[in-house]
């Protein structure tokens, strides 16, 4: 028996929710269903931003915002003036979740639960009547002259419209490609380094401020390293890692990477810096405690943990009791080195937390940005990480399945 439908959203995540839920505001006489493969809806909303829900950035502006996506920068600038992220806090506030703003700009809903989220898709959803139906792994798709045929193992269905939610589905892109269109090949996309090195041996949980360097690429970041008990992690590694994710598959994650622990001070300044601590403070021994937060008058804000600072010093060759006044000419040097351009060499990732982002999806020529329409099929329609676009984490990657849910429901 064939199940009919006006239309057909595949993949219960946040995608296919927020496309459902506006689709049925805007046209309540529609009859919709959403196919979950999986035995639950939201899985990846129930665990993101560590169970709080991390729903979107509080940054207002769409040309600044697509800035922090490594693939759909230039696609997201018009759907962002359709729906951006104001637009989903009074989404969000008219369906009575109430979002704040935390310090780095991350928006949560005010009860720090992601459940608060589910609840509010899982009540607009029966609200209008949507039908969600789990276990329904889709097998197959085929478009007929008047609507979409889509087969589980346990069900037919038919539909005049069909919206792919379904995230980073190989069977789905499978399934897309066998209809024509061509799917970017998936790498991972938010990742932290794995380093074994004596200089950050026992500093786990350490945060400073760091210039990073792919060595022998133009990849470059900047921001918050954190040390962990694998290596590296924290905003800058992350950053890194979501706009090299292809180079750096690649190189299959053995690569070098270069730290800049002075804000960007370059090699020639460090040493004149380390030339005048020398001879400020000849009498203090060198490894007790970082100059930079002794220093006046610094060129930039420096600011090295006494832990790190120690590790980096014995790094240079300089013993543990050493004074500045006795350090040599090739001390200065080595320790200029360690400072502001010390090599780490990288073996491998480690997942980031709960983020399963990957870089990856259908091609972005091949879809209407202005209806997030596919280009080779009439009423197919994409939403989410399904397309070849990713974002750092902060709740930018939301914020993308916000904004194409609502242009499909607008234009469906």
């Amino acid at each position: 028996m064939k199940i009919n439908y006006d239309i057909i959203i595949v993949g219960g995540g946040a995608a296919g929710f927020f496309t459902a839920i506006n689709i049925a505001e805007l046209k309540p006489q529609l009859k919709i269903a959403i196919l979950e493969r999986g035995k639950n809806v939201l899985e990846k909303v129930r665990i993101s931003g560590g169970g709080r829900c991390n729903v979107t950035h509080a940054c207002f502006v769409p040309d600044e915002l697509i800035q922090f996506y490594p693939r759909g920068e230039k696609e997201l600038r018009g759907p962002f003036h359709q729906f951006c992220t104001g637009d989903t806090i009074e989404w969000f506030e008219k369906h009575g979740v109430t979002l704040k703003i935390e310090e780095d700009g991350r928006m949560f809903p005010v009860s720090d639960s992601s459940q608060t989220i589910i609840d509010c898709f899982l009540q607009a959803a029966q609200k209008h009547k949507i039908d969600i139906l789990t276990g329904q792994s889709v097998q197959s798709i085929f478009k007929s002259e008047k609507y979409w045929k889509i087969d589980t193992p346990t069900q037919n269905f038919s539909c005049h419209q069909l919206v792919m939610a379904t995230g980073s589905n190989p069977k789905i892109w499978e399934l897309l490609e066998q209809m024509g269109h061509s799917v970017v090949a998936p790498v991972p996309s938010l990742f932290t380094f794995n380093i074994k090195d004596p200089r950050i041996k026992d500093l786990m949980g350490l945060s400073s401020l760091a210039h990073l360097k792919v060595k022998g690429t133009q990849l470059e970041a900047f921001g918050p390293l954190l040390i962990t008990h694998w290596g590296m992690s924290g905003p800058g590694i992350l950053r890194l890692s979501a706009w090299g994710a292809r180079i750096l598959a690649e190189k299959n994650y053995q690569f070098a990477l270069e730290v800049n622990w002075l804000n960007g001070l370059d090699a020639a300044s460090t040493e004149d810096l380390l030339k005048t601590f020398k001879s400020d403070f000849g009498k203090k021994i060198v490894s007790k405690q970082s100059p930079f937060a002794l220093a006046q008058d610094l060129p930039l804000e420096i600011k090295i943990p006494n832990r790190l600072w120690e590790k980096l010093v014995f790094a240079a060759g300089i013993q543990s009791e050493e004074k500045w006044a006795d350090l040599n000419k090739n001390q200065i040097q080595k320790l200029t080195q360690e400072l502001c351009c010390g090599i780490f060499q990288v073996n491998g990732k480690s997942t980031f937390k709960e983020e399963f982002v990957t870089a990856g999806g259908i091609d972005l020529r091949e879809v209407n940005f202005k209806t997030m329409q596919s280009k080779l099929h009439d009423d197919l329609f994409f939403a989410g990480e399904i397309l070849n676009i990713d974002a750092i984490t902060g709740g930018f990657n939301f914020q993308n399945a916000w904004t194409g849910g609502f242009i499909i429901a607008k234009n469906i």
